[in-house]
């Protein structure tokens, strides 16, 4: 009878999320926290498919892994500019992510 289309999860502990979010949230830092963040959201086997946090941990990895080919794509940009907008495209992109998924976590719904 809902209108709305949001799954609902049972209440369970997303400080794993959260943490992860705050990792991703530092990539200005070397990009070092990112990959930290991507290996424990990894490393995470045990998490039960149809949880909340397994879907806020797919959108976390989805989100790290798409970021990559934008990156690397304004590395080997030959002109600067275009180098800027791919860089541009790719932190708005990646922080867009952050904010939409860390912002859904703290609603306790799917990204």
């Amino acid at each position: 009878m809902s209108a709305s289309n949001a799954d609902v999860y049972l209440t369970e502990d997303v400080t794993l999320a959260h943490f992860l979010y705050g990792l991703m949230s530092a990539f200005p830092l070397f990009f070092m926290p990112v990959m930290l963040s991507f290996w424990l959201n990894v490393s995470q086997k045990q998490v039960p498919q149809a949880s909340l946090l397994a879907a806020h941990l797919n959108w976390q990895r989805h989100s790290i892994i798409g970021v990559l080919p934008l990156l690397v794509l304004g590395y080997v940009a030959p002109q600067l500019w275009m180098s800027l907008v791919c860089y541009t495209v790719a932190i708005s992109w990646f922080c867009y992510r952050i904010f939409k998924g860390w912002l859904s976590l703290h609603d306790g719904i799917a990204p």
